[in-house]
């Protein structure tokens, strides 16, 4: 799309990738609640906790294919987006460790290279720099959301608790990216900061 003066238009603010990273960023606190409602009782808020959580992060992939496809991103959608998938993925690991099932420190690791990455990317947003996914980045987000999946789903109940020591491997693995995809970018920032004085 183009304007009359030849030059590419911006995307509107609210449109439908956007509108959809905002239905995301409304469901969490409905899975935070049903998690703590149900106390570890594994009973029916559970059960919807979990399948409104894998809903509202698999609709991560969605609203990015729809900005990328047809030509909707927009400043707005970059900073809401990072913002909805780490308020859904840090708000059900707190959850999780609230609930006794899942380590605090595990919790706080991930939380805070989550927050930590988040603001230096919004930072450099409002510097001019635009920070894109890395891949380790986009192989971590699938690792904590497959991970995080199968830790609030209780499986346990029907299939018996060797499933524990799944969900314990997979939330391992989403752990051990989350720290690689963390150096990765500290290793961009360092040459972002390098670049102005190289530059000079």
């Amino acid at each position: 799309m183009t304007s009359s003066a030849g030059t590419p238009a911006r995307s509107a603010n609210w449109n439908l990738p956007n509108a959809i990273t905002v239905v995301r960023i409304l469901m969490a606190p409905l899975v935070f609640w049903l998690l703590l409602a149900d106390a570890g009782a594994d009973g029916p808020m559970r059960w919807w906790g979990a399948v409104i959580f894998i809903v509202a992060i698999s609709t991560d992939w969605v609203d990015g294919w729809l900005a990328r496809s047809r030509g909707l991103v927009t400043d707005l959608g970059k900073i809401l987006d990072p913002i909805a998938d780490k308020l859904l993925t840090s708000g059900a690991l707190i959850c999780l460790s609230i609930l006794g099932e899942l380590w605090w420190w595990v919790t706080i690791v991930i939380v805070v290279r989550e927050v930590g990455i988040t603001v230096w990317r919004l930072v450099e947003l409002r510097r001019g720099n635009v920070v894109p996914a890395s891949s380790g980045g986009k192989l971590k987000t699938l690792a904590q959301s497959v991970a995080i999946s199968l830790a609030l789903v209780p499986l346990w109940t029907i299939v018996g608790d060797w499933i524990l020591w799944l969900n314990w491997a997979t939330m391992a693995v989403a752990l051990v990216l989350t720290l690689w995809s963390g150096l990765l970018y500290v290793r961009d920032a360092v040459r972002l900061a390098r670049a102005p004085r190289e530059a000079s």
